[in-house]
């Protein structure tokens, strides 16, 4: 069915605002659009560094036997890109943690500053764009691929807290970009109409009549979208509940420092409600940008569903040699991996709208971290490792640049959208171009 013109379809089918989220952005209500291919990037930040025996394949060429860290993602093995000797060359104020991952994606430096570091130099926040913002405006400026949002920033566990310890998206100079780690925030920014966990149910009842009257009208792939969309709401305000009303899950901790985040024992259920939200928008076309970002740098999570009571960070000050802390730092980077693949696999579950393959097949997953390596806090070999299809990048090896600036690999990124960005961060450290991974 064709629609002449989406946004008057839209007012005289008389949709309320609360379920106008839910179909605005369907494939079906597109018809008359101008429709670029979807190409969609997400970044996940997890920190503290790898492990390197655990990570790093061998040699470079095609993937063999993942190492331990990875073995959660082995189902994807043909679609990932691990990209060694990649460098944070970023030098100037801050300590290595603060450079870590405010420079991550913007490749740039810190600005003079009064966040005190463990260097001898404060810094401030970043003096550049990130590389997601920098897409995210660059599809934002087409008709044909902007979208409601442009970009969505999820966190997991980041503390109430602004420093540049716990910001690696920046809009411009000196704008970082605080993530939201709060379901029940990303849910009403995503659906609105929202003001508790009271009203959430009645948004239910809000939205049933209106999904009646537009279900004739689009395709059945929508209509399945529709109902996946409210069993999501469904299923996250049951589980919302429960973790709000089970007190045995909570550790306050309140003899602490309240400048460490204090980690719950609900973190595994709430990341995998914002994977899901996050999965839900992009599928709703509601952006093509997003972040998903675990902790800080520095961040002092007690994984205790792991069986792990020391704070991460503590345990990655801990030497190589110490066979107890480095197996708990392996389980916890196996569950970084194992969020991953649980995004990968949402993804690849559901079908590209009007394109051939998954949604995976038409997305870019980087997973990175702002040290190479934790007990040394290296800058040197930052782990970042590419899932998807959606760059157009020849997946399923192992590259080592042996020590370039990981500039350049922000540059391919940009390019792989068809951003011909001729610099990006530091330009000195930009001026070898984008790396070639096609």
């Amino acid at each position: 069915m064709t629609i002449p013109n989406r946004r008057d379809f839209l007012r005289d089918l008389g949709l309320s605002a609360a379920a106008l989220p839910f179909v605005a952005g369907l494939p079906s209500l597109q018809a008359a659009d101008a429709v670029a291919r979807r190409q969609r990037l997400i970044v996940v930040f997890s920190p503290n560094g790898t492990l390197p025996p655990h990570f790093w394949q061998d040699k470079p060429g095609p993937l063999g036997e993942l190492k331990a860290i990875l073995e959660p993602l082995a189902g994807f093995k043909d679609r990932m890109l691990m990209l060694k000797g990649l460098h944070n060359r970023i030098r100037g104020d801050g300590d290595q943690h603060q450079r870590g991952i405010s420079c991550l994606l913007t490749g740039v430096e810190l600005l003079p500053g009064n966040i005190q570091g463990g260097s001898h130099s404060p810094a401030g926040w970043a003096d550049g764009i990130s590389i997601d913002q920098e897409i995210r405006n660059f599809l934002q400026n087409n008709p044909a691929t902007r979208t409601r949002f442009g970009s969505l920033e999820f966190g997991v566990a980041v503390p109430d807290r602004a420093d540049n310890w716990t910001r690696m998206v920046y809009t411009g100079t000196n704008k970082p970009v605080a993530p939201i780690d709060d379901p029940y925030q990303m849910l009403n920014k995503l659906y609105g109409q929202r003001k508790d966990q009271a009203t959430l149910a009645g948004l239910l009842d809000d939205v049933r009549e209106d999904l009646r009257k537009v279900s004739a009208k689009i395709s059945a792939e929508d209509q399945q979208r529709l109902r996946d969309h409210l069993e999501l709401v469904r299923s996250m305000e049951s589980e919302l509940t429960r973790n709000g009303e089970t007190d045995e899950l909570v550790h306050p901790e309140p003899e602490l420092d309240p400048n460490i985040e204090l980690v719950n024992d609900n973190t595994p259920q709430v990341s995998r409600m914002q994977i899901d939200l996050l999965v839900n928008s992009l599928a709703n076309d509601m952006c093509r940008v997003g972040t998903l970002q675990y902790m800080r740098s520095v961040g002092g999570a007690r994984m205790r569903w792991l069986d792990v009571e020391e704070g991460h960070h503590q345990l990655s000050h801990k030497p190589i040699k110490d066979k107890k802390s480095q197996d708990k730092l392996l389980r916890i980077n196996q569950w970084f991996a194992g969020e991953i693949a649980y995004l990968a696999r949402k993804l690849d579950e559901i079908p590209e709208p009007g394109a051939e393959g998954s949604m995976l097949d038409h997305t870019t997953i980087m997973w990175t971290n702002e040290l190479g390596e934790g007990s040394s806090h290296t800058h040197a070999n930052i782990p970042f490792l590419l899932l998807g299809g959606g760059a157009g990048f020849k997946m399923g090896q192992s590259h080592d640049y042996g020590g370039q600036p990981h500039n350049r690999l922000l540059m391919s990124l940009a390019h792989s959208f068809g951003h011909q960005v001729k610099a990006f961060g530091n330009r000195e450290l930009s001026k070898d171009g984008p790396l070639q991974l096609a």
